[in-house]
């Protein structure tokens, strides 16, 4: 496997996001990137496609302030994390691994309170699934758990297209595109930067192809093993989705239809949010995790 790993300078002067990164090693070797900051109960943020990070900017103060421990690492591929070259370096069950490698084995992360979004949430969940006593709450916000029965709408399929198509793929472009208020020349760079050029987009262009589809992806089994414990997860789970997405717009009904501990919770919709609700309505959205947990424990 031949691994790229971005240098340092083009994470220089980024906008709004001051931390120092931490890294850790994957069971296979790769250098994972995190973001950990404050003290507390920890709050584990997890990222999509073609994000890093740098999307939860907006909202690490608000949470470390409010007295959690936050870590946010970057997907491998994506971010200050390695980058394997290939696309077929890149599976489902491969990110599964490279996330519970550095979480557990190397962070020990216990009692987490889950914040995911878009694949954040599809390797976040099935990490709920399969580790259950490592968890303690989850947030679910513009996210779900496919388990290839159900075709996606028109919009996330005019994405893949997009992305099969496009070996260079632009992806401050693509960020601004699914945010309803945009985002500053400067931001959009910021997106750009993990990557210097089109050799280090194999991650990124792989996603969308790893989403399962039909019942004999190689994926389908362990998603759908991942729902018949989600069926009987009874801590607190939370939906708090914005109203501008068309990729997961109703997504949270499955959600809080099949979850037990979804049931009787506070869920909201995040008005004049897109789909990186963090990007348009983070602090908001942060809020509602802060108030949700300490109205939980009173």
């Amino acid at each position: 496997m031949k691994v790229l790993r971005t240098p340092e300078e083009c994470f220089t002067d980024l906008p709004g996001y001051p931390w120092t990164p931490s890294y850790a090693d994957t069971s296979d070797g790769l250098r994972m990137a995190y973001v950990d900051e404050g003290s507390g109960p920890v709050v584990l943020l997890l990222h999509g496609e073609p994000s890093w990070s740098y999307l939860y900017r907006g909202m690490i103060p608000v949470l470390t302030d409010a007295g959690y421990r936050v870590v946010a690492p970057d997907l491998i591929g994506f971010g200050r994390s390695d980058k394997p070259s290939e696309q077929s370096d890149y599976t489902y069950a491969r990110h599964v691994e490279w996330l519970r490698s550095v979480l557990f084995d190397s962070l020990d992360l216990n009692d987490i309170v889950l914040v995911c979004q878009d694949w954040g949430g599809l390797l976040g969940l099935r990490l709920v699934a399969e580790h259950p006593d490592r968890f303690s709450h989850v947030v679910a916000a513009n996210t779900g758990l496919p388990d290839g029965t159900r075709r996606l709408p028109d919009a996330w399929w005019r994405f893949h297209d997009f992305v099969q198509k496009t070996p260079d793929l632009p992806i401050g472009f693509l960020v601004r595109a699914a945010c309803a208020d945009g985002l500053t020349d400067e931001e959009a760079a910021a997106y750009d930067a993990p990557f210097p050029d089109a050799s280090y987009k194999a991650g990124a262009r792989a996603f969308p192809g790893l989403i399962p589809q039909t019942e004999d992806d190689p994926a389908t089994p362990d998603n759908q093993r991942a729902w018949r414990v989600l069926e009987t997860w009874d801590k607190p789970f939370l939906c708090a989705f914005s109203d501008h997405d068309p990729i997961t717009s109703g997504g949270e009904r499955m959600l809080i239809g099949k979850i037990p501990g979804a049931q009787g919770q506070s869920h909201t919709t995040i008005e004049g949010g897109g789909h990186f609700l963090q990007e348009d309505r983070g602090p908001e959205l942060a809020k509602v995790v802060v108030d949700w947990l300490d109205g939980l424990r009173h």
